[in-house]
């Protein structure tokens, strides 16, 4: 367990780190690498939907040349996938939210957990809106297809359980900046940056 010395209290608290929590080296490696791989996804997102880059966001045209569904090029990023990819109960409910707010808020929310994750920063923050928006789109594609994998596990359920792991093992002061953030003095004072 670390500790800090507050220099304008003189207090000495301890830091828990993540070597408190997982201890053995080998399992903290494998989580850090979890972290960055499913911080690498939420970033993509952001970046593809943003620039168009012709995964997800793109589509050919008649003539079989990329057409631009970026959201520089007036596409939306959220709109689209509520107004038309959502199926079962909820389906109208997702079609009337959907609004140039939620392009806004989805988009910030992939940005922001995309880099929480791979700095290793503020996960329990990026663990909670990660999974509320993960859970938003798992109901959205609720009752999931037929021939699916699975009734009720899909790959929105294991990028939440890995956000939650990340939060909860501190899994940001392996290969991240989350040793660094736990000493400022802010996150000290409010837990729930970490």
């Amino acid at each position: 367990m670390a500790t800090h010395t507050d220099a304008q209290h003189g207090e000495t608290t301890a830091v828990v780190t993540g070597s408190d929590i997982v201890v053995r080296a080998g399992a903290r490696r494998w989580l850090a690498v979890a972290r960055i791989g499913t911080g690498f996804i939420f970033l993509w997102a952001f970046l593809d939907k943003t620039f168009g880059l012709q995964y997800s966001t793109g589509a050919a045209t008649t003539d079989g040349s990329p057409a631009s569904l970026s959201w520089l090029d007036g596409g939306t990023p959220s709109q689209g996938f509520m107004t038309f990819g959502t199926v079962g109960p909820f389906k109208d409910l997702f079609a009337t939210m959907a609004s140039p707010l939620t392009d806004w808020l989805f988009m910030i929310g992939m940005l922001g957990v995309g880099l929480a994750l791979i700095l290793g920063i503020g996960l329990r923050v990026a663990a909670v809106s990660g999974t509320v928006i993960m859970l938003l789109m798992w109901v959205a594609e609720w009752p999931l297809l037929r021939g699916s994998t699975n009734p009720i596990m899909d790959y929105h359920v294991v990028y939440a359980l890995v956000l939650i792991i990340a939060a909860t093992t501190l899994a940001g002061d392996t290969w991240g900046l989350g040793r660094r953030w736990a000493a400022i003095p802010l996150v000290q004072r409010q837990p729930w940056l970490r």
